[in-house]
């Protein structure tokens, strides 16, 4: 997947309003860019971090400026525009990448499911079996070097694991599709430490039959493209 832009540096001087940061240009201009993110960023959002910004021609658009990328600890890339992941792993599901999602006639995006939810992608084999693929990002790579997901508490994210295990009870295949796009993360845990309700339905769910992949991401200013799969491991529990 391709920036829709070429990316321009910044540094960091803060985020704030969840949705909002200050970012110095390298000509010295301040500008205020779109943070399309909302969970906590833990670790994405360092003091004066070096960051990469996309800059919209639209003239209707409040904010020129989009945060997409961000150095963490000086030497790994992450990306923090989780409209990104979806589209990343629709593209490395049609083109065969993800080996587990092969082989589907049918790949269609945000299919309403569940109780007032939508499934990233739902996948049709032949005979009208459906895997439904709900895909998060991860971006947080705690000081113990383990990255993890949620960053904050999600009861979103928890009510989307026990519809995807509804499915399987169905005659379905469910996924949950951990995107892993930061470069520094070659392993996934639930984030017991953040979100204990989340972590102890991660375990309900997969023993529901609910399958877990993840995947990490190759990450520059020109492009991201999924790489290949890294483990998934149980939440420890304090």
């Amino acid at each position: 997947m391709k920036f829709p832009t070429p990316l321009i540096e910044g540094k960091l001087i803060k985020r704030y309003k969840r949705f909002l940061s200050d970012i110095q240009l390298p000509n010295g201009d301040v500008v205020v860019a779109h943070c399309p993110n909302t969970g906590s960023m833990k670790r994405c959002q360092q003091d004066g971090a070096r960051v990469w910004l996309s800059k919209s021609n639209n003239p209707k658009r409040k904010l020129a400026y989009t945060w997409e990328l961000v150095e963490v600890d000086e030497k790994y890339l992450a990306c923090i525009n989780t409209g990104y992941p979806n589209k990343l792993v629709g593209e490395a599901i049609a083109n065969g990448a993800v080996k587990e999602l092969v082989g589907y006639k049918e790949q269609k995006a945000e299919v309403k499911y569940g109780q007032n939810s939508r499934i990233d992608w739902l996948l049709t084999e032949v005979d009208g079996r459906k895997c439904y693929v709900e895909v998060k990002n991860v971006t947080l790579l705690e000081e113990d070097g383990r990255g993890y997901f949620p960053d904050a508490v999600t009861e979103r994210g928890r009510k989307h694991f026990y519809e995807l295990a509804k499915m399987v009870e169905e005659g379905h295949r469910a996924v949950m599709f951990f995107c892993v796009s930061h470069t520094g993360i070659d392993s996934v845990t639930p984030a017991a430490h953040i979100d204990e309700k989340y972590a102890k339905a991660f375990e309900e769910v997969i023993a529901r039959g609910v399958e877990v992949l993840a995947y990490n991401v190759t990450i520059n200013q020109n492009e991201m493209t999924v790489l290949a799969r890294v483990p998934v491991l149980m939440p420890v529990f304090d």
